[in-house]
């Protein structure tokens, strides 16, 4: 034991030395600015840059690649440290757990994310054999890795490169390539300006000639906007986190959100957040019966967050549901318990939404038992929401960071891209702000304008031709009336996916395997 501490502190030590360990760090660190709300997305090439300078592209073998995955591994510390301490914001207020306790649940969620820059790093690294065979081998592996830790143990698709352009010059690309294609750009960008260190500008030609090609791709696309605008109304209640579901404060929320509503009937769509509705929906039918009366009545349709519980199968729903109008020639309403315009969400939140090995987490603390945390996965793909003669694109919460989810979704005939949140459990943090900076990269891959109403905030409406967003204070209540012009085409994403970017990261891993081999022979 004795022996295990003083290597342990030896270890410490050195590594407390080494400026490059420090410099990787410290590059993670401030990778966060350049995600929202900060925006300053010029920083990420410089991050990446210095973490590349840490690896050094020009070492090989054993050793360079141990060293490689130590500086990856650190880079990652803090690249998820500062850029996901919001995390921590929902878990010091509502988990239970002591401060230690919560800042070593951090640290493990954080430690085991810096394991995929980690691998990334030594597998370039242990691969390559000279400066362009690493770069492919870099990109290739970046991809594989940013995949698996959007898809392993439910996925964690967050803070990935290529939303640090959402806002940048950079975001034409995204529905060429989307996000994804937009993260190996930002490496291979970056990798470029590193090669000007040692004057080597081939990199940063090919860097240009790739942006150049992707420019006059994006300029034929057929998506244009429609001759038609919509009114519609968000409507943000901001209802205290620990009131949320307590039963006593239930009929003061319908009650607030119908009040909040009633002099705004005059839209075309009307959305309020993630179960606004804080009632069982099978309990809440009256309630709903009679919304949705006012809503044909007005001429309109009204979409809402619901939990549905069905007591014959015990499963639980976190759910989308229209009352009023399916189509403007309606008369009358079509809201029904369990009728099919609803959506069910399917990426659910891990201890949020469910708790994995509940039998024996739940017992440990109330992090593990918060409320509404069984609920049951809706199908992978679903029709769109049809809502006064629109097709809703729906995602609820966390769903939005999904690319394939949404993407699986979206439909040439969809006209809107509807996200809710409730992003009071981060308080006020830069939570909200990147959840907001994702959904709007999901509605440039698309090309749909997006509406997102939440119950604390960030509620907005963005425009992605125009690149232009209309929001409403955080924590306060209130009522965004917007008027939003509807877009039609597909873009290239959203008819392909991801596919053309794994097609290059392919002939990226066989051209970099092929100048090792020659390098080798």
């Amino acid at each position: 034991m004795i022996t295990t501490v003083k290597k342990l502190l030896t270890n410490l030590c050195v590594l407390a030395k080494d400026k490059k360990a420090w410099l990787a760090l410290i590059a993670g660190l401030f990778l966060t600015l350049s995600y929202a709300p900060f925006n300053l997305w010029h920083i990420a090439f410089l991050s990446l840059g210095a973490l590349l300078y840490c690896i050094n592209p020009l070492a090989n073998g054993k050793d360079a690649a141990k060293r490689s995955a130590k500086y990856g591994f650190i880079f990652g510390l803090g690249w998820f440290g500062a850029g996901i301490s919001w995390v921590h914001v929902s878990i010091a207020t509502f988990g239970g757990m002591p401060l230690i306790a919560s800042l070593g649940l951090m640290g493990i969620l954080c430690a085991y994310l810096a394991l995929y820059p980690a691998l990334a790093a030594w597998l370039s690294t242990r691969l390559a054999s000279g400066p362009y065979s690493f770069v492919c081998l870099l990109l290739a592996s970046i991809a594989v890795t940013e995949y698996l830790r959007g898809t392993l143990l439910t996925g964690f698709p967050w803070l990935s490169f290529g939303y640090t352009q959402t806002d940048s010059p950079l975001n034409f690309l995204a529905p060429v390539i989307g996000e994804f294609g937009i993260t190996l750009i930002c490496v291979l960008i970056a990798f470029a300006l590193y090669r000007l260190i040692s004057k080597d500008i081939k990199p940063l030609i090919v860097s240009v000639a790739v942006l150049i090609g992707l420019y006059f791709i994006a300029g034929n696309s057929p998506v244009k906007y429609q001759d038609k605008t919509i009114k519609t109304v968000l409507v943000q209640g901001n209802i205290k986190q620990h009131l949320r579901f307590e039963p006593s404060e239930f009929w003061n929320t319908m009650s607030k959100y119908q009040d909040m509503t009633r002099l705004h009937w005059n839209a075309d769509l009307i959305v309020w957040p993630e179960a606004a509705v804080p009632e069982l929906e099978a309990l809440a039918t009256q309630y709903l019966s009679g919304l949705d009366s006012a809503a044909t009545f007005n001429n309109t349709a009204l979409i809402t967050g619901i939990v549905d519980y069905q007591y014959d199968t015990r499963n639980i729903f976190n759910t989308l549901i229209v009352l009023g109008k399916k189509e403007p020639s309606d008369n009358e309403g079509h809201y029904q318990y369990l009728g099919h315009n609803r959506y069910q969400k399917h990426q659910l939140l891990p201890i949020g939404e469910f708790v994995p090995f509940q039998d024996l987490l739940r017992p440990i603390a109330p992090l593990f038992d918060l409320p509404m945390s069984s609920f049951t996965r809706g199908d992978e793909v679903q029709d769109n929401l049809r809502a006064n003669g629109l097709n809703i694109l729906p995602a609820i919460c966390y769903e939005i960071a999904f690319a394939d989810l949404v993407r699986g979704n979206y439909r040439s005939d969809s006209d809107i891209l509807f996200t809710v949140s409730n992003d009071a459990w981060f308080g006020d943090s830069h939570g909200p702000h990147q959840h907001m900076q994702i959904a709007r990269m999901r509605a440039l891959e698309l090309q749909r304008p997006l509406i997102r109403v939440t119950n604390t905030g960030i509620s907005a409406v963005y425009d992605p031709i125009a690149k232009s967003q209309l929001s409403m204070p955080q924590f306060k209540a209130d009522v965004l009336e917007a008027n939003i012009t509807l877009i039609q085409g597909d873009t290239l994403y959203s008819r392909l996916g991801n596919w053309p970017v794994w097609l290059a990261v392919l002939l990226l891993t066989v051209i970099g395997l092929i100048r090792k081999t020659k390098a080798n022979a």
